[in-house]
């Protein structure tokens, strides 16, 4: 029996998993599962616990030797941060988180220097506040910029801790802006405009490329790191079960919520531009044609904020509660005052006094317009995408930990109007394990694991009702 080891590192916690192939379908144990938090730290600037991460991650490893001999791990993690090696590999500073201040403004400035249009034309990545190239050019003039010599997303750092590889994986390094949408290399001449060295970048590799051997770690030395989709979304979508005629839609649900489109050949086009849709590398060459939504985050700081006020929910408690609740209020998840940390249930009462609707009174009323707004966002969303892509769609699949949340799936239903699937909860793990044993010649190709986690995993249909008014609930807040 071969075993493979999945890290899958999420904004607020990680995990290390194991899978195998029994009877036909995937078998999952997660071995070891651990928090971290982002630090606000005397400068003001807001880091990542990196070293807590390095070393949960290598414990999680040797945990997993507990099951047996590991033929080969995978990692993969959030996007668009990235770690500065020096010139004697070592990290030059601690890793921003996205949500840093040090971006603010730049995406503007970047977008009327270079060209808003030239830039989508090359990369056809959307204009979020914290891309990589914005981060990147807010730390020029640093002394750990100044010292750096390579630049690495996240998960390919832990691959260089492992192994001593420096090599950047395709499909996160797509999230950065400063990847050629068609070429899938880094685009020299988009980063020489935005004022980067050439040097910094490594070169690109691609999933089921063998990275090298753990070296260096005790017990776990020896074990292949292969390359995964290593922007968490992507593992996420290979090992979401889409409907192979096309005509499925995804949302990856999580701390940040990804609505999409697999495509073959990237969509750069005005209107795609206008509608700020990003065009990100998948597994297997694909694009992932997709949407960044504010996801469970406005429900995540809001448990932070009662937690302080000595009141403790669960997210399920909440959404119970939440699901004998009116629809009442209605916030713009896209706007920027929630993208940053602090107290949300005061940030969305503000927006709703600001909105002239009333403003929700207990947890479970806040709960009720998160879920409904988060809803109608991805119902908005996925208009978007269906006009700029010309593709027809007929059912939705919700996967990550956001698909356990049955009232949210129902909602998503009925403000999209279609029908959907939820789960697998585990589909990042699951499409990272796929690809490893795509690479081991365990598995034919993406299909074929797409067909076995569809096999492995309990789905749950959502059948669209009638009843709210979606399109009269936003016209309220923009009027």
């Amino acid at each position: 029996m071969s075993l493979y080891a999945a890290v899958d590192l999420g904004a607020s916690s990680g995990r290390v998993a194991v899978g195998h192939i029994q009877k036909g379908v995937i078998v999952v144990r997660e071995v070891h599962r651990f928090s971290h938090e982002a630090q606000t730290l005397s400068d003001g600037s807001i880091r990542w616990e990196w070293e807590k991460i390095v070393h949960e991650v290598i414990y999680g490893l040797n945990k997993s030797l507990e099951l047996g001999p590991i033929k080969s791990l995978g990692i993969d993690s959030w996007a668009v941060d990235y770690g500065l090696l020096d010139s004697t590999g070592k990290l030059a500073e601690i890793p921003f988180t996205y949500r840093d201040g040090r971006t603010d403004g730049l995406m503007t400035q970047i977008s009327q220097d270079v060209g808003r249009e030239y830039i989508y034309s090359k990369t056809g990545i959307q204009f979020i506040f914290f891309n990589t190239a914005y981060q990147l050019f807010a730390a020029k003039g640093t002394s750990a910029f100044r010292k750096a010599k390579t630049f690495l997303m996240l998960p390919d750092l832990l691959n260089y801790i492992l192994c001593g590889k420096k090599s950047s994986e395709v499909t996160n390094s797509s999230s950065t802006q400063l990847l050629n949408a068609r070429s899938q290399e880094w685009d020299f001449e988009l980063i020489k405009r935005i004022g980067l060295p050439k040097a910094m970048f490594p070169k690109i590799h691609k999933p089921k490329a063998v990275i090298g051997r753990v070296r260096g770690h005790g017990p776990i030395d020896g074990i292949k790191v292969i390359a995964v989709g290593s922007h968490d979304t992507a593992s996420a979508v290979a090992g979401t079960p889409l409907n192979p005629n096309g005509r499925s839609a995804y949302i990856s649900s999580g701390t940040w919520s990804l609505i999409g489109l697999e495509l073959e050949e990237p969509v750069t086009t005005e209107k795609a531009l206008v509608y700020n849709i990003t065009n990100e590398v998948g597994v297997g060459g694909r694009i992932r044609f997709l949407k960044n939504v504010t996801g469970m985050w406005l429900l995540e700081e809001s448990i932070r904020y009662w937690r302080g006020k000595g009141l403790e929910f669960t997210a399920a408690e909440l959404a119970a509660g939440a699901a004998k609740c009116d629809s009442n209020q209605i916030i713009d998840a896209d706007d920027l005052m929630f993208a940053k940390p602090g107290p949300m249930p005061e940030t969305i009462a503000r927006f709703c006094e600001e909105t002239g609707q009333s403003v929700p009174e207990s947890p479970f009323e806040f709960a009720r317009c998160i879920f409904d707004s988060l809803a109608l966002a991805y119902s908005r969303a996925l208009k978007d995408l269906i006009d700029a892509s010309g593709r027809e769609i007929d059912e939705i699949n919700i996967v990550g930990g956001g698909s356990a949340n049955e009232l949210l799936n129902q909602l998503t239903a009925d403000a999209t109007g279609k029908i959907v699937y939820s789960g697998p909860v585990e589909a990042t793990v699951l499409g990272n394990l796929i690809i490893q044993m795509e690479a081991d010649g365990q598995i034919d190709s993406l299909q074929a694991g797409r067909e076995m986690i569809s096999n492995s995993a309990n789905r749950k249909k959502y059948i669209p009702q009638e009843g709210t008014d979606w399109e009269g609930l936003w016209n309220g807040i923009l009027n």
